[in-house]
């Protein structure tokens, strides 16, 4: 480990995202670049139209479902080394969801880990969270408060299941609200088919297809969409990232009780903003101790934090002994976009 105080930042923001000039690649940018290193496959880390993109493998074929099959990626496996114009990447598991990954940036003795998404909670549906050791941790806070403490997950599945089983017992569909990738296959990997039949969303369906080929899910579930219809549809439980008012699959479910899985659910006030019946806390981001534990278990120097509760979080730091500064203010002062074909060139 090196002091990091008197260099040039390893990483820093433009107007196209997290770069590293070193290496001339960005972090999950937020534009079309030349060299896209991604975390992983959520819309807001994987954008279409760089010219040359790299992930991990599980990662890859939900890259080419969401960016196009024809897109250009290049994967590399957990824990193995690339070098870009000098500088060392390599990717390690993240837990958020399938194929995520942290990023660790190396060069000249200096280490980097950009975290992206992640949660330390184990998960079959994903690989493993890894603690990676650096000078500078650039992490997520979406949940950065202490009011963020996610209670014992299986706690929570046998509650969803239980919801499930008075629903059906009463005659009413259970509709369970999460997003398509990621948070909908690890809320199937809970449920317990013995209660009923598991309609999903389209959406949902197409990602369970990608985490079957994968061998990371084995639920067996129904395209909601193409479903024969059933004597009961209350029997069954619905799993969707929304519920369209206009769909006819939906308008044919009869009485319905709506609940949604997320860390916000924690919140009694955001339980009522959502309008569900219920709120189950399923979270696919790391909780306040978690993410404590892991900036300690980093043995890094300083913390530059994004994604969320990012003063509250640095603030927090600062007074109990780390460094810590929110990544916006790691940006380039007056700095411009820098162009595929500007970079291509360099």
């Amino acid at each position: 480990m090196v002091t990091t105080e008197s260099r040039q930042p390893l990483l820093t923001v433009n107007r196209n995202g997290l770069y590293c000039d070193a290496g001339r690649f960005y972090i999950d940018p937020q534009r079309a670049v030349a060299r896209a290193i991604i975390t992983h496959g959520h819309s807001d880390h994987a954008r279409p139209g760089s010219k040359a993109y790299l992930s991990s493998p599980s990662c890859a074929p939900i890259l080419r479902e969401r960016l196009g099959k024809t897109a250009p990626i290049q994967t590399v496996e957990f824990g193995e080394t690339v070098v870009m114009n000098g500088v060392s990447v390599s990717l390690h598991p993240a837990g958020h969801i399938l194929g995520s990954a942290q990023i660790r940036v190396e060069y000249r003795g200096e280490v980097w880990v950009v975290t992206g998404d992640y949660k330390t909670e184990a998960d079959s549906t994903c690989e493993a969270f890894e603690q990676v050791m650096c000078d500078t941790l650039v992490t997520e806070c979406t949940f950065g408060l202490p009011i963020y403490r996610w209670p014992d997950p299986s706690v929570v599945t046998d509650d969803i299941n239980q919801w499930w089983r008075t629903n059906r017992d009463r005659g009413v569909t259970s509709v369970l609200l999460g997003y398509s990738l990621g948070k909908a296959q690890r809320l199937i990997a809970g449920l317990d088919p013995s209660i009923g039949p598991i309609y999903c969303h389209p959406a949902v369906e197409r990602m369970n297809n990608l985490y079957r080929e994968q061998g990371r899910l084995d639920a067996e579930t129904i395209d909601l969409e193409n479903a024969a219809v059933p004597s009961r549809w209350s029997d069954g439980i619905v799993v969707t990232p929304n519920v369209p008012a206009d769909s006819p699959a939906f308008s044919r479910l009869g009485p319905t009780s709506v609940a949604f899985a997320s860390g916000w659910m924690a919140i009694r006030s955001r339980r009522r903003q959502r309008g569900s019946d219920r709120g189950f806390v399923v979270s696919d981001h790391v909780d306040w101790p978690s993410l404590i534990e892991v900036i300690k278990g980093s043995g890094c120097s300083r913390v530059l934090a994004t994604h969320g509760y990012t003063r509250q979080l640095c603030r927090w730091l600062n007074e109990n002994g780390t460094s810590a500064a929110p990544l916006e203010e790691n940006a380039e002062r007056d700095s411009k976009i820098v162009t595929i074909d500007e970079e291509a060139s360099a």
